[in-house]
């Protein structure tokens, strides 16, 4: 099992993916979770703002959120 995390700094707030994947022994996916949570400055607390098991989603939210800022999240309904 893989966990990768990607945080990005924001001017109000922070933007963490967590991304785990199971592979199998041939190397194909068996399984895939992506998690987007949102954490304010000076705060402790993260808030989940999404979750997917599509392959792929967190990426393209990534590029998102890094090409149009938190307003990513209200465009995509979270």
């Amino acid at each position: 099992m893989r966990q990768t995390i990607t945080r990005i700094r924001g001017l109000t707030v922070n933007i963490e993916v967590v991304e785990i994947t199971q592979n199998d022994a041939s190397g194909g996916m068996l399984w895939y979770f992506a998690a987007i949570y949102v954490q304010s400055h000076g705060s402790a607390e993260k808030r989940l703002v999404r979750k997917s098991r599509l392959p792929g989603a967190a990426a393209a939210l990534k590029a998102e959120i890094q090409r149009d800022g938190i307003q990513a999240f209200s465009r995509s309904g979270a």
